[in-house]
């Protein structure tokens, strides 16, 4: 065995070994806070609730969905999942849209499709949209226009861009997106793929308390 070929392997071991370390736990303060007096989004159904808040808005949201996508088919059967929109401004056109879509349970119909108008085609401005040109956008995805212009308007739905708000405020919420865990915990790591690291790492810690009491 040459002396070169020795050295060579003393240079790799140790990024072999680093390559083969399992990741370290996330910390709290760093990769997530503890919430001291945070809230579930649904009522207590005996599963894990885990909440993204989002804004259609948000160019990193648009980043990000696909990680959500590839984890929400490998999702526990012990965990939920639903989306937020962040209601930072209870008058936002594309929350109003989201709750819209929902009531019509059209969400997996129009929320990707959505993020790529506004990203991607520029076929809705990124922000100040009116309902109009939503309720437009809406038809174009076989929706029936007038319907979604007057859910959007509703009482209803300004009665979840309120209840959305308080999610947020309740939640520490300063940014999107953001995952909220149990109304427990909130992801802080900025990174893309550490974020679902430190997700199911903090689902895997509600679920070992759940299993204390």
């Amino acid at each position: 065995m040459s002396r070169s070929f020795l050295w060579l392997l003393l240079l790799l071991l140790p990024l072999t070994a680093c390559a083969q370390a399992p990741a370290s736990p996330p910390l709290v303060g760093e990769d997530y806070e503890v919430l001291a007096k945070g809230q579930r989004w649904q009522a207590p159904n005996g599963k894990i609730e885990v909440v993204e808040v989002f804004a259609y808005s948000c160019g990193h949201c648009a980043a990000f969905q696909p990680y959500v996508d590839a984890w929400k088919k490998k999702i526990p059967a012990d965990v939920s999942f639903s989306y937020v929109p962040a209601a930072f401004d209870k008058e936002d056109t594309y929350g109003k849209a989201y709750f819209a879509a929902e009531s019509v349970k059209a969400v997996a119909r129009i929320h990707q499709p959505l993020f790529d108008a506004i990203h991607e085609a520029g076929e809705l401005p990124r922000s100040n949209a009116t309902t109009d040109e939503i309720g437009t956008w809406f038809a174009q995805r076989g929706l029936n226009r007038a319907r979604m212009v007057g859910l959007m308007d509703s009482k209803a739905v300004a009665a979840q861009m309120a209840r959305a708000h308080d999610f947020a405020v309740a939640n520490r919420v300063g940014g999107t997106p953001t995952l909220i865990v149990n109304g427990k915990y909130v992801v802080r790591t900025r990174d893309a793929e550490d974020r679902m690291r430190v997700l199911d790492a903090l689902i895997a810690l509600e679920r070992a308390a759940a299993k204390k009491r």
